[in-house]
């Protein structure tokens, strides 16, 4: 095996090192509920009953007679998210699949599931980002019968697996398979539909055009082609080893997708504490996943929405990640993908290009992914091999030697970049990052005249009133965790693109965050500490010099630091009405709610772990 680079060595061990107290009290409680027995036979027999009426005869009667393990499913169906529609189907597939390797498998609970596609530029996004958490705590819910012996885990999209992964962690005693459903075939290309968004918020061609061009792009069930957020989870659930090899991007409703659902199943059921594999989540998930996640995040260019989320996970099993982390891992990490918005392609091509094992099997090969870290079907070693059918049997193989797109993925070796293309911005506005690995090089540095809004409604109004045509940094505040739940502003990309199509200088700075769909205006994002909490932000007025430089890290404010110091805060005023959309029921999150930084969470798992 290669040696493993010195800088992810480094920042593994600092992980260990500042998260010792933390992690060792996370394994002290889950060791404590390592199961002796199937865990239904620590309930009454009263519990016992319940926990088996609803079951077809042959499942209550093993659950009644404690003869097989229990697999509790956890589901993120719904008919109005693509993504998650497949899963309408999978219980009854993976009971089927259970039956076969004498185990049950039962749906535990269901959890909810947005579309921030459907949410994008709504008020409904505010609720987005809290959806993970409540997702967490649903799947706790459901896992909290403690009947089960191990646990898959159905979800593919933005919050809905990283909640997926916090609850798995904080039952990190049983056994954790995440299942996914893949992308839908590809559609319309997502270049063109960039361009269509753009004519649109230009006035030059009409809402008939606009809705058939999305409808073009998003049209079938699976996952939507390009490489946000919801793809970048399938990314990194392979290089943290909670899915089995090659799950990641087979299209839905194949017979290579069915075969992996049911070895999921299958797979459960092997490694319960009553086998001779047991694989418990929380042991199985340590510093050296976590950077294996920070690595392949990098290396594909992955959604700046894990800068939120991979520290809220790390967190769920006792772990601090900063942003040095990210940093660090990413100035060592070639960028091997150009997946939309990096690139023209989407995640098929990606796919048929070599994919999951290509790029996992390159890595490994350049010392950047542990391959001793540990995953549900062995270590991440052996990670780099893609599942196919021999005369209708699963099976796998090695990667292939090469890509078959040079222009869609490359070796390690042979990046599209040195690094992994995301910045720790620094400077007296706060800490933030910047993904540049879809800024041209030329759009990197931005130093102009801010103009300040307190809401993405009140920008797009001063850009259809024509009142944007010129440099600027538009410095979009109030939009962070504790203010408004942090919602997307990946509605403000078109009429921003457009400007800089123009000819004219412009970026954004802002304590909210954008889509894993966002690309190519320079942005700060996720500013801490956020203005609502009187950061500094909530002082920059109009006019004032910001110099946004990506490459040097530099987040300046050119304005004299005594006059800026001695500045009223603009007040923060909460939405405009804060009743509606249930919006009102998540106070109490906005409240306790972490820095961005650390995950924009509610839980205070590192400080209190178990």
């Amino acid at each position: 095996m290669t040696p493993l680079h010195p800088k992810i060595q480094e920042v593994t061990a600092r992980i260990e090192a500042r998260s010792k107290d933390t992690r060792d009290a996370y394994l002290e409680m889950i060791r404590s509920r390592r199961p002796t027995a199937y865990a239904r036979t620590r309930l009454h027999e009263g519990n016992i009953a319940h926990a088996s009426a609803g079951c077809a005869v042959i499942e209550k009667a093993q659950i009644l007679g404690a003869g097989w393990p229990v697999i509790g499913i956890v589901t993120s169906y719904n008919d109005m998210l693509s993504a998650h529609a497949p899963f309408e189907s999978y219980p009854q597939l993976l009971r089927e699949a259970a039956r076969e390797v004498k185990a049950v498998a039962q749906v535990a609970g269901g959890v909810p599931a947005m579309c921030d596609g459907v949410t994008q530029g709504q008020e409904g996004m505010e609720l987005s980002l809290f959806s993970r958490d409540v997702i967490a705590m649903a799947s706790a819910i459901g896992l909290s019968h403690d009947s089960f012996d191990a646990a898959l885990h159905l979800g593919v999209c933005d919050k809905i697996v990283p909640g997926l992964v916090i609850a798995a962690l904080r039952f990190g005693w049983l056994p954790s398979i995440f299942v996914p459903a893949g992308p839908m075939p590809s559609g319309l290309p997502n270049p063109e539909k960039v361009r269509i968004r753009q004519l649109f918020a230009e006035g030059k061609v009409g809402r008939d055009a606009l809705l058939k061009a999305e409808a073009e792009s998003y049209h079938s069930q699976g996952t939507c082609t390009f490489y946000g957020t919801a793809n970048s989870n399938q990314m990194l659930m392979e290089v943290m080893g909670l899915h089995l090899p090659g799950a990641a991007f087979t299209n839905p409703g194949t017979p290579l997708r069915t075969a992996l659902t049911r070895a999921a199943a299958h797979r459960a059921a092997a490694i319960t504490a009553q086998g001779a594999d047991y694989r418990p989540a929380g042991e199985l998930i340590d510093a050296r996943s976590i950077v294996n996640a920070l690595v392949g995040l990098m290396a594909t260019g992955g959604s700046t929405n894990h800068v939120l989320h991979i520290p809220a996970m790390a967190a769920a099993a006792g772990y601090t990640v900063t942003l040095e982390d990210f940093a660090d891992v990413s100035a060592v990490t070639p960028l091997m993908a150009r997946i939309y918005p990096n690139g023209p392609a989407d995640v098929n091509h990606f796919h048929a290009a070599g994919g999951m094992s290509f790029l996992v099997s390159s890595l490994l090969k350049a010392g950047l992914l542990n391959g001793s870290a540990r995953g549900v079907a062995g270590d991440i070693s052996q990670y780099g091999r893609e599942p196919y059918l021999q005369d209708g049997a699963l099976a796998w193989r090695d990667a292939p030697a090469t890509s078959s797109d040079t222009e869609v993925l490359r070796p390690a070796e042979d990046g599209f970049s040195a690094d992994g293309g995301l910045r720790l911005l620094e400077g007296p506005l706060g800490r933030g990052v910047c993904k540049v690995s879809a800024v041209k090089p030329q759009h990197r540095r931005i130093e102009a005249p801010a103009l300040v809004f307190d809401s993405q409604e009140a920008l797009k109004a001063a850009f259809e009133a024509g009142r944007l045509d010129r440099d600027f940094v538009a410095v979009v505040r109030f939009q962070g965790p504790a203010a408004n739940g942090m919602p997307e502003l990946h509605s403000l990309s078109p009429a921003l693109g457009v400007l800089q199509d123009r000819g004219h200088k412009v970026a954004l700075v802002t304590d909210g965050r954008m889509s894993g769909a966002s690309g190519k205006v320079p942005s700060a994002i996720h500013i801490s500490p956020e203005a609502a909490r009187g950061g500094p932000l909530a002082r920059v007025r109009d006019g004032d010099i910001i110099r946004l430089d990506a490459d040097a890290g530099e987040l300046a404010l050119l304005v004299d630091p005594s006059e800026f110091a001695a500045r009223s805060p603009a007040e923060f005023r909460p939405n405009r009405s804060p009743m509606g959309l249930g919006r009102e029921m998540f106070d109490m999150m906005r409240n306790v709610v972490s820095p961005a930084e650390a995950g924009g969470s509610p839980f205070s798992f590192t400080q209190a772990a178990g």
